[in-house]
């Protein structure tokens, strides 16, 4: 009876021990964020500066004792913006790097095809940058959330430009898939609810370049001899770049037509472009860092330009908001636990740079506010900034649930 009481003891003692060094080996262990982002060819330097916004973050989370006391690790992998390339990108992060979350998205196409997989990897998803309606409306999951804007909530504010000007007749100018096409379609949308003999040019008149374009004369010799007075560019990154760069030189900017560039002020393209950038052009972005001059935007903005010494791009800024993000989810429910983090986010209300965002539980997209504005000089600045500043509420510019198509399983 003593030895078998013995071992008893024994036993349990063993099992004490183990179980008391398992939990301090988990308080040990890190957690891990996976992110992914074009981080090659014409769109790298927004992969870069997602990169940069993302390893701040993770600096200050980590100097204050990371996330429940643990240090926060990060893992980075480039999409190259392919569909396929991207869903591989998140296994690894998932299956290889033991992601406990997963970060980033450029490319609408690729966020397209990743959302469906996260109710596989059962893996929390949080998009920083890509902008279909679809992740967040007809594809929606309990494991995909967004938290930056949106393709509908940003060309609701286009929409809302464009109301107030004197032009008749519409064209575009974008990219060949998904995004380039939605923002046209939601334009016309949104446009011919707020002015309803709002003209826009068929399909076969309108200029939809490859990805791969880095010639846009003949789009831009189109767009010209267009009847169009209006036009919206939805184009971005190198491409945005090339166009411009192009229309400059063949007068595109002449004065005859009212132009609204969707991604216009995204700080990479205005350090790439600086004086070449016309002035008193309707620009958009999903942030601005002159937008607020709260504490919360101040420190980042200091914080990021003493790091980096350039000034914040939204992307750098949807990276170090994830994170943030992330952060608060954890705190709010006491664990990383991929299931209970899923719930923190749900309906999580946070203060970030960008101002106050809540995750709308219905459909996991951010309701945030927005802001476009025209492109000006100031010799204080080495880029073009936003002159005057219009400033949108997400109340108004996001749609209800119900216009999304998103039925959450």
């Amino acid at each position: 009876m003593r030895k078998e009481g013995l071992v008893r003891v024994l036993v349990l003692l063993v099992v004490g021990i183990f179980l008391f060094a398992g939990g301090g080996l988990a308080a040990d262990k890190p957690v891990k964020i996976g992110f992914a982002y074009i981080m090659s060819g014409p769109f790298a330097t927004y992969g870069q500066f997602a990169k940069q916004g993302a390893e701040l973050a993770i600096e200050e989370v980590n100097a204050k004792g990371g996330i429940l006391g643990r240090k926060v690790e990060a893992y980075f992998e480039d999409t190259a913006g392919k569909p396929d390339v991207g869903i591989r990108v998140i296994r690894k992060h998932v299956f290889e790097n033991g992601a406990d979350v997963v970060m980033g998205i450029d490319s609408s196409g690729v966020a397209a095809a990743v959302a469906p997989v996260m109710t596989e990897l059962k893996t929390p998803l949080i998009i920083t940058h890509a902008a279909t309606p679809d992740v967040t409306g007809s594809k929606c999951n309990r494991y995909t959330f967004r938290v930056s804007l949106n393709i509908n909530q940003n060309i609701a504010m286009a929409a809302a430009i464009a109301a107030d000007t004197k032009v008749k007749t519409w064209t575009t100018a974008g990219p060949d898939y998904s995004f380039g096409h939605q923002s046209w379609e939601y334009f016309q949308t949104y446009l011919s609810r707020k002015k309803p003999d709002a003209v826009f040019l068929p399909q076969a008149e309108v200029a939809f370049s490859p990805a791969a374009t880095t010639d846009f004369s003949s789009y831009i010799t189109k767009i010209m001899n267009s009847k169009a007075d209006g036009v919206l560019i939805s184009l971005w990154g190198g491409n945005l770049i090339d166009f411009v760069r192009q229309a400059v030189d063949m007068g595109f900017f002449d004065g005859k037509r009212e132009i609204l560039m969707t991604l216009g002020a995204a700080t990479e393209v205005l350090y790439a472009l600086k004086e070449k950038m016309p002035t008193g052009i309707w620009v958009g972005t999903r942030y601005w860092f002159l937008a607020n001059d709260t504490p919360v935007n101040k420190a980042f903005v200091d914080a990021y330009v003493k790091r980096f010494n350039v000034y914040p791009s939204y992307n750098a800024h949807g990276a170090y908001a994830a994170v943030k993000t992330y952060a608060a989810a954890a705190e709010k429910v006491k664990a990383v636990d991929k299931e209970k983090i899923v719930e923190g986010l749900r309906g999580l209300s946070l203060e970030l740079p960008v101002g106050k965002i809540t995750i709308r539980p219905e459909d996991r997209q951010a309701v945030t506010d927005g802001v476009w504005g025209k492109t000006a000089a100031d010799p204080k600045y080495p880029i073009r900034i936003l002159q005057p500043i219009r400033k949108f509420t997400g109340a108004e510019i996001t749609p209800p649930v119900a216009e999304t198509g998103c039925k959450m399983n």
